[in-house]
């Protein structure tokens, strides 16, 4: 059970993440991005590539890292999506073949051998009757300092109105004296930062591949699915029940671990059956975010 708990936290922390950026981006801008678990793939390399070839420290690396990714998403945005925002097709084939580009590049650069990246923090501690690695208490802690971060942007600063805003009602937004190309912007900034984010803490724990940001993609729209669309509440609700029936599969079931999707999958089928919008979709445009 200790176990459970503990692969629970870990992976629904770093679920967490991922679901709430891209659920902020769909939020504000109504973009499915599919390119954001490539950022976080990304953000994973970016600290290989500085800790091991370059000789900086983990922390100084990491910061880097977040920071080029975030820059890197700014320039997807302003370059890219921004100009097809409204033609929902096109932000889907460009953000997919943006996913593979980079994919490709990993494999150019690094090849597609599996690497490990050095801990972010050595020693463990003993929880639950059980030893805890302190990389893993911290990526917990870390995560959900920055899920309260978030909710305090959007809930407490003139920033997060103007996101919220422009979530409800982009027009009414702008015509209020609202930039929404500013602060879709910086949507996007801040969503891709939440990748590079978890991208960093998915580094040390699981194996480096040019192909480590698939899966993730799958767990993430099932999490947004099963949260409900543009609920920031939902994705990190829905990211720690994933991660749940994943410890579950894993611990109870490790001969069939491989079906941790799968399952993950019926509980989304099951929660759609009984709640269409997922567990805090939103019945009216104005209760996204």
């Amino acid at each position: 059970m200790q176990t459970i708990i503990v692969f629970t936290l870990v992976n629904g922390a770093i679920y967490a993440l991922l679901a709430s950026g891209m659920n902020l981006i769909f939020g504000a801008a109504r973009m499915i991005n599919l390119v954001h678990t490539a950022f976080a793939m990304l953000a994973a390399y970016g600290v290989f590539f500085l800790t091991q070839e370059r000789g900086l420290g983990v922390i100084e690396s990491s910061l880097m890292a977040v920071v080029a990714v975030t820059i890197l998403g700014l320039l997807v945005y302003q370059g890219l999506l921004n100009r097809v925002r409204q033609h929902p097709q096109a932000v889907l084939l460009i953000t997919m073949a943006l996913a593979m580009a980079f994919q490709e590049l990993m494999i150019l650069r690094f090849t597609s051998a599996p690497r490990l990246l050095d801990r972010l923090i050595s020693g463990s501690s003993v929880i639950l009757g059980i030893r805890v690695p302190n990389q893993n208490l911290l990526i917990v802690g870390a995560a959900a300092l920055i899920i309260l971060l978030i909710w305090l942007l959007l809930t407490r600063t003139k920033l997060g109105i103007a996101i919220r805003a422009t979530a409800d009602d982009a027009e009414t937004a702008n015509l209020m004296g609202i930039s929404t190309p500013r602060t879709l912007l910086l949507t996007m900034g801040i969503g891709t930062a939440l990748a590079a984010a978890a991208g960093v803490f998915m580094g040390p724990l699981w194996t480096l591949t040019p192909f480590m940001w698939l899966r993730p993609m799958t767990m993430v729209l099932v999490i947004i699915v099963l949260g409900g669309l543009g609920s920031l509440k939902g994705s990190i609700i829905g990211a720690f029940i994933i991660a749940l029936v994943e410890s579950l599969v894993s611990v109870l079931m490790p001969a069939y671990a491989y079906l941790s999707t799968v399952f993950a999958l019926l509980v989304m089928a099951v929660m759609l059956v009984v709640r269409p919008g997922g567990l805090f979709g939103a019945v009216f445009e104005e209760e996204r975010l």
